[in-house]
């Protein structure tokens, strides 16, 4: 199967806030990056899923890419 990247758009609550958050993740179907959203925001924040909103999930070209990381990912 071929790794596809996605663009994750969103807002997660931290205390009384809303912050919004923009993640480019790599995967193989849509439904998988839901899990790393809240999987990673879980782990790093200590919030929980009910706290986190998805907007929206688009499906980027390598070219796309802003992430310093994944760019870096891709180029290797």
């Amino acid at each position: 199967m071929k790794t596809r990247i996605f663009r994750v758009k969103g807002n997660f609550m931290m205390g009384e806030k809303l912050q919004p958050f923009t993640k480019e993740l790599k995967a193989i179907k849509k439904e998988e990056v839901y899990e790393k959203i809240y999987s990673e925001f879980g782990s790093k924040h200590g919030i929980g899923r009910n706290r986190i909103y998805i907007k929206s999930i688009e499906e980027i070209s390598p070219d796309e890419v802003e992430d310093p990381i994944l760019k870096a990912i891709l180029e290797a």
